[in-house]
């Protein structure tokens, strides 16, 4: 596959089970129909399952 902006090749890559092709010149990536979706949800499942950040120390 090659870059609709400037031409170069794209290289798939796997990012948690969601096919993301990015250009190997501008960098620019593409997705396919609901690849947006699925990063954010599973963004939103990250950031939920992190632990609480520590308690601020007293002064």
């Amino acid at each position: 596959m090659q870059c609709p902006k400037c031409h170069a090749p794209m290289h798939t890559y796997n990012r948690n089970g969601v096919q993301i092709e990015q250009c190997s010149g501008c960098r620019g990536i593409f997705l396919d129909y609901g690849e947006l979706e699925s990063l954010t949800r599973l963004e939103a499942q990250w950031s939920q399952s992190a632990p609480p950040p520590p308690p601020a120390p007293q002064a």
